[in-house]
């Protein structure tokens, strides 16, 4: 939860009650996930710890949109020797996607989100995708908006019970996809050469090769 949001020039200084027992032993320099933002511990006392949002992250994501009392979800790092339950995530949010419906079915609820057009490629039917911080699997997707289900425990345990249409979330596509991506966009000299092409992987058995047209 949000204890205190200081405001110097374009940065905000953030105070938050870590609560949980496993996040009590929080160290300076450590990195911490806030709503699916990863950010640096700058100080400690107790069972709260501070850390420093720059206006770049203000600007894409909602952490600007906080204020003394809200909740929040918070996740530690990831250690090499841990069991892995979701998907890899960085913290480096892409963009602020947008809540469309949250409705109940069955013992779960039905949430179904706007992703901006930029993003909505990297989003795939039983795919990964993380919303506030929280690693779901993506049931379908129809455009720009995908729809997953959210179990009793995830509703607990998480902000995500607290959503309505309307909410402005933080979205963070698959990072396997974003460098897939890259790999696409390498242009000539792909390949062999360092890069993948279309036609490479098409060879390779990975796609099905292009057709001409009139084919």
């Amino acid at each position: 939860m949000v204890r205190e949001l200081e405001r110097d020039g374009v940065d905000v200084r953030l105070t938050l009650h870590a609560g949980a027992p496993d996040l009590g032993h929080l160290a300076i320099g450590e990195s911490v996930s806030v709503s699916g933002a990863c950010l640096t511990i700058t100080s400690t006392e107790g069972d709260c710890f501070a850390a420093d949002v720059s206006r770049e992250t203000l600007e894409h994501t909602t952490l600007g949109e906080l204020r003394a009392g809200s909740r929040v979800n918070l996740e530690r790092a990831v250690m090499p020797a841990s069991r892995l339950g979701g998907h890899l995530v960085t913290g480096h949010v892409d963009g602020v996607a947008t809540v469309e419906a949250f409705a109940p079915e069955g013992r779960s609820r039905r949430l179904d989100v706007q992703v901006p057009e930029r993003l909505a490629r990297y989003v795939a039917r039983k795919g990964s995708v993380c919303v506030d911080g929280v690693s779901l699997t993506v049931n379908e997707v129809t455009g720009n908006r995908f729809g997953v289900n959210i179990v009793p425990h995830t509703l607990v345990a998480t902000t995500i019970g607290d959503y309505r249409p309307g909410r402005r979330v933080n979205l963070e596509v698959d990072v396997v996809a974003r460098y897939l991506e890259r790999l696409l966009q390498a242009g000539p000299g792909g390949g062999d050469d360092g890069g993948l092409e279309r036609e490479t992987l098409a060879r390779r058995g990975f796609l099905q090769p292009r057709r001409e047209r009139g084919a």
